[in-house]
């Protein structure tokens, strides 16, 4: 496509002058590489955008903008060159696919081990546990409001795997002196996983949202014995 300036003369539009030599601004890291291997891979966000008229700014020297984080991008630009899939940064590198929409790459990504057992073992156990995701913003809510003046959040938690052991939960809570409205429960479930392993999912993803936070079996101080409670834990989260 070509269109006249005021001179009569004809110019060449951006479309038809694209350099066949890139420069990408990714978030701030400098990328150099081939229209070519930017549409390598018909489908993926990175062909539209440059299959012709290019969808994107330009920074102040002219390189294509895409505001994203940048640092895991030299690894897809390694997959589209030479097909290599990454060994490492698996799951960073797996988001990057995923909003690239390099299906290749994020079907081979998804037979790694970190995303097959995320994607295939763990996410599909949590989701056969109710409120799941809520649960955790609960706690998180919870911690948040009891942290003034202090260094420490405690938020209790009864995790229950079956209808019989929320019967039992319920009971136990009825004998103890707290506030039951901010008791947090998980389950029943019906999965192989154990309580153990939703207390190490618990964890994992509160911490993925930034708190640094451990847990413990609840104990009942009675006197000269101590009472522990198999289905009732203290979570407690360390503010400084």
């Amino acid at each position: 496509m070509s269109v006249i300036s005021s001179s009569g003369k004809q110019v060449t539009s951006s479309l038809q002058s694209l350099s066949p030599i890139i420069q990408l601004n990714i978030g701030g890291e400098i990328y150099t590489t081939t229209l070519s291997t930017l549409k390598k891979c018909p489908g993926s966000k990175l062909y539209d955008m440059f299959n012709g008229q290019p969808k994107l700014r330009t920074d102040s020297e002219g390189r294509f903008f895409i505001d994203r984080e940048g640092k895991n991008f030299i690894y897809i630009l390694e997959y589209l060159r030479s097909s290599q899939v990454p060994t490492q940064c698996i799951q960073e590198v797996y988001k990057e696919a995923l909003f690239y929409e390099i299906e290749p790459l994020v079907k081979k990504l998804e037979e790694t081990p970190q995303i097959f057992g995320e994607q295939v073992g763990r996410k599909q156990f949590l989701a056969r546990v109710p409120n799941y995701s809520e649960n955790i913003e609960v706690m998180i809510r919870i911690a948040r409001a009891e942290v003034i003046a202090s260094r420490y959040s405690n938020v209790i938690v009864c995790i229950v795997r079956s209808e019989e052991d929320a019967s039992k939960c319920h009971d136990a809570l009825n004998t103890l002196d707290m506030d039951k409205e901010s008791v947090v429960k998980f389950g029943p479930w019906k999965a192989s996983p154990g309580i153990t392993d939703l207390l190490d999912c618990i964890k994992v993803d509160i911490e993925d949202k930034g708190y640094k936070v451990s847990y413990k079996a609840y104990v009942v101080d009675k006197g000269f014995r101590m009472k522990y409670y198999d289905f009732i834990y203290k979570f407690v989260f360390t503010w400084w």
